[in-house]
């Protein structure tokens, strides 16, 4: 009775509940999220074992392949200090293999996905490459559930509110929802402060493969993403806070390239073998 109370109140908040195979295709993104932090740390772990044992890479760029030769050229006194830097060696070469063979998989799974426009239309922003575009795709579904602005407050992107008689006040963001689109979102959101001049060969590319309407929302995009960035950068707004504004209006962005997608394709008539027959 309760319950039919309140569905009858309209307090019952509408969920989606994932196929089997949108569930599959989840884990996998997660999958190669995990295997990629793992490799992280397993990288973390080699650079503090070099430092503390006073050696230093007279070089910036790291875990090149002349960066690894020179670890492997690393010799201790201590037989058990080798062979802790060559078993953590191994395990990097290990992870790196997993997450490629990962990495691959997804590549192979975006070509039969129902995502598949999603994903092609996701990957002509800037800083989303084909594995950022399958986790935001695979995680959020359907897309037409949200607007622009509901879809940050989603992932908790929005800042919290706090009312006392008739003042209000805002405070830090309100992290709910999903984790992992959130960090997607804000690590993609950073790239955008880059200089914007023209495309690269990447964008290039991937604008070939999406509609005209799709391809002219990512340039503008794009190129406000960019503006926004300019404006915090000349009023010295800290970087943390901009990056999260950003990410919160990119949030937007991507939501108005794959919501038209997945409209047009649910209004598209799917004509089977037998309709056609009977037609």
């Amino acid at each position: 009775m309760n319950l039919a109370k309140m569905l009858s109140l309209g307090e019952v908040t509408r969920v989606r509940v994932p196929t089997q195979e949108q569930e599959a295709l989840r884990d996998l993104s997660r999958a190669r999220e995990k295997a990629a932090k793992e490799l992280a740390h397993a990288k973390q772990r080699v650079n503090a074992f070099i430092l503390r044992h006073g050696l230093y890479y007279p070089q910036k760029s790291r875990w090149t392949r002349q960066h690894l030769e020179w670890l492997r050229r690393q010799h201790f006194e201590h037989k058990t200090a080798q062979l802790t830097l060559e078993a953590d060696l191994e395990l990097v070469g290990m992870l790196k293999e997993h997450l490629k063979r990962l990495e691959t998989e997804i590549i192979a799974q975006i070509q039969t996905c129902e995502y598949q426009e999603v994903i092609n239309a996701l990957m002509c922003f800037r800083g989303i490459d084909v594995t950022t575009a399958f986790g935001l795709a695979v995680e959020i579904g359907d897309w037409t559930r949200f607007t622009g602005s509901s879809l940050g407050s989603y992932v908790g992107l929005v800042p919290s509110e706090h009312y006392s008689g008739l003042t209000r006040s805002q405070g830090s963001i309100t992290k709910a929802g999903n984790t992992y689109v959130r960090r997607l979102l804000v690590e993609t959101a950073g790239l955008h402060d880059r200089p914007y001049a023209r495309h690269g060969a990447r964008l290039v590319k991937q604008f070939q493969l999406v509609d005209s309407a799709s391809r002219a929302r990512a340039l503008e995009g794009n190129r406000r993403l960019h503006r926004v960035w300019e404006q915090f950068n000349k009023r010295a707004k800290m970087r943390v806070k901009a990056n999260t504004a950003v990410a919160r209006e990119l949030a937007g962005w991507c939501w108005s390239v794959a919501a038209p997608l997945q409209k047009k394709a649910a209004r598209e008539p799917i004509f089977t073998e037998a309709a056609m027959h009977v037609a």
